[in-house]
């Protein structure tokens, strides 16, 4: 390749990436880069801004880079680079100062979303001790459950209470200073103020200026060992102020790829998870989202679409705006009918298949190592009791059938259906070790 021809082929990268990454990402990473001359044919030379870029550049593009690039005997890409030299400044007698207000000007214009207040934040059993917990912090920042870790799926509203938590700070104490941002947008501010040479601003207001600090998304610091080490830099100065740090991910610490020294930062104060509403909450979630649309939705409907929409809340929203464009654009009113003709791109399963009891009892004996035979006897060892129980309670929630037909296909009555139920709920609130065998068996039967 002539070193023209390197040129040409690095700006094809270049237009390559730009479709497909962020502006932003794309300004901070790769429009920084500048191909050198170079005596040889068979590399490329890039002066990069620092380590980052270099490490961003190969972690994302590697296959790509190859493909546009010379390679090496291995196949990687022929790629050297150079670290740009430091850019000396002129010393001027008169160097302009910024005021004391606009020192304390965030870097990052990051809003807090209006809708997510705790307010609005529909309360269940699978998120009530979050709900308490975010609030708890709110009202007293920095004095208990420092930091707080929230982790749960996609959709659960981890981010709806991360808001939540800065809206009742700004309203009640208004002398703190809250920053609410994403694991992204804080990588992609380091790496701005390291191309700027304003790396101490960016350490100035984050562990100085800043009394909350409300992270989402920490599990996009896997991996970037350099950034981890900053986050957790100040991370512990924060905490050692006794500011406030509230983070959120789609796991709890012990599974991230993160050093040991950040995962034991995160575990020091509260460990909180959000688990997927169950049915009841779902409708609720499902009323108010369509309230706010001025959407009536009525209440066997919203049974039948919470029973359906079963992952998320998100899910439940895209439902919703689906639904109330096809109401009121072609002015029909919302049946069952309506539903599953509407949603059933979104509903590629339905109608679900029935449950049987049968069904249940194998899949229970299977996680709990028993025989069926052993479930339908009459054995009251804490070997053979418990999953009878579980099993028990699975067909009140799983099955649409009465408690007295339900009794029958025990063998029991329905009195003993019902103190099965309350027995497995109980200890459902207390071991978490039963929880995750009771969601394995209802994995099961649902394939």
């Amino acid at each position: 390749m002539l070193a023209i021809d390197l040129l040409e082929a690095w700006q094809q990268f270049l237009a390559f990436a730009k479709k497909r990454c962020s502006e932003t990402a794309f300004g901070n990473w790769l429009q920084p880069i500048k191909v050198l001359e170079s005596g040889s044919t068979d590399e490329i030379t890039l002066e990069i801004p620092n380590i980052f870029v270099k490490e961003y550049l190969l972690a994302n593009y590697r296959e790509d880079l190859a493909a546009f690039l010379p390679v090496n005997a291995n196949g990687e890409p022929a790629i050297k680079f150079a670290i740009a030299a430091p850019v000396k400044k002129l010393i001027t007698p008169a160097t302009p100062t910024l005021n004391p207000e606009e020192e304390k000007q965030p870097l990052l214009d990051v809003k807090l979303n209006s809708n997510y207040r705790f307010d609005t934040f529909i309360e269940g059993p699978t998120n009530q001790f979050v709900k308490s917990a975010a609030m708890g912090i709110a009202a007293r920042p920095g004095q208990s459950y420092n930091p707080l870790f929230i982790h749960g799926g996609v959709g659960l509203g981890k981010t709806h209470i991360l808001h939540s938590i800065g809206h009742y700070i700004h309203a009640n104490h208004k002398n703190l200073r809250v920053q609410c941002i994403t694991t992204e947008a804080f990588i992609n501010d380091l790496v701005d103020n390291l191309r700027n040479k304003s790396v101490d601003r960016m350490k100035k207001f984050y562990r100085s200026d800043v009394d909350v600090l409300l992270v989402d998304d920490i599990q996009f610091l896997q991996n970037r060992l350099n950034f981890e080490e900053e986050f957790c830099n100040t991370f512990e100065t924060l905490i050692n102020q006794h500011k406030q740090i509230v983070i959120t991910s789609d796991k709890p610490p012990s599974q991230l790829k993160l050093s040991e020294r950040m995962i034991a930062r995160m575990e020091w104060g509260l460990v909180a998870h959000i688990g997927v509403p169950e049915l009841e909450t779902r409708v609720a979630i499902l009323t108010a989202k369509a309230e706010q649309k001025g959407l009536f939705i009525p209440n066997k409907v919203a049974f039948y679409i919470a029973e359906h929409f079963d992952h998320n809340v998100r899910q439940l929203e895209g439902a919703i705006n689906r639904l109330s464009a096809h109401c009121k654009l072609l002015n029909l009113t919302i049946t069952e009918e309506l539903v599953e003709r509407t949603l059933r791109e979104m509903l590629p399963q339905t109608p679900k298949q029935k449950i049987s009891v049968e069904q249940i009892l194998k899949s229970v004996a299977t996680i709990f190592e028993v025989r069926v035979s052993d479930l339908r006897g009459s054995g009251r060892t804490k070997e053979i009791a418990l999953p009878r129980q579980v099993a028990m309670y699975l067909a009140k929630v799983m099955i649409n059938e009465s408690l007295m037909m339900l009794g029958a296909s025990f063998g029991k009555t329905h009195s003993t259906i019902l103190h099965a139920c309350k027995t497995i709920e109980e200890k459902m609130a207390k071991d978490e070790t039963l929880r995750r065998q009771i969601s394995m068996v209802r994995r099961n039967i649902e394939l």
